[in-house]
């Protein structure tokens, strides 16, 4: 009864309901690596009077959790990261001002300590999400590709996530742009703060 009560507050207007999810479709952005996702019907109004489509793409596609198998061999798969390791409180930190000057952004330890000065320290096992508003860029914009067809969007820094596990000692991260590293920083050290993040048997 104590849980219907609370699920009852919760869809009151006392609070607000944030999808965060992205639309899925062919085309959703993605790693350049993998295929669009591809929908076939299987069945259709106008022969068996009922849809049913198949869908094929990714594990990494849309939104997305990226789980330690995603990168260690013998790391934690998505399957093992319980029900109650998807709920967390929420710390979100908002960079979106430095990305819109700065497409190559990468948040840094003072990024996080001037956000800890203004709203408090984060605390253990939380979950930090850095806002940027990339989500609201569509097609070519998401990427974000130069005349060279390099692309440029932000991310976390190695530092940062650092940070984040050995100090603040969070338990989960998330990011709006393609992946967890800003993309200028592939062409020096390809995916070095997703691999140091997902060692720690985080997601």
């Amino acid at each position: 009864m104590e849980l219907w009560k609370m699920l009852e507050k919760m869809k009151s207007d006392q609070y607000k309901w944030v999808d965060l999810s992205y639309k899925v479709d062919e085309n959703t952005p993605h790693y350049e690596g993998f295929r669009d996702l591809q929908v076939k019907d299987i069945m259709t109004f106008d022969k068996e009077k009922v849809s049913a489509r198949e869908y094929t793409m990714i594990s990494q596609f849309g939104t997305h959790i990226d789980p330690p198998f995603h990168f260690i061999e013998d790391g934690k798969a998505l399957d093992k990261i319980g029900v109650k390791e998807m709920i967390y409180p929420l710390c979100v930190i908002d960079v979106s001002k430095e990305v819109a000057e700065n497409h190559d952004f990468g948040m840094d330890v003072e990024d996080i300590k001037k956000w800890e000065a203004e709203h408090g320290e984060i605390p253990e096992d939380c979950f930090v999400a850095m806002r940027t508003d990339w989500s609201k860029r569509e097609g070519e914009a998401f990427f974000n590709k130069d005349e060279n067809g390099d692309p440029h969007y932000p991310g976390w820094t190695k530092a940062a996530l650092e940070y984040l596990c050995e100090v603040r000692k969070v338990a989960a991260i998330g990011h709006e742009p393609p992946d967890t590293d800003p993309a200028i920083t592939a062409k020096t050290a390809l995916w070095a703060g997703e691999l140091y993040y997902l060692q720690q048997d985080k997601y």
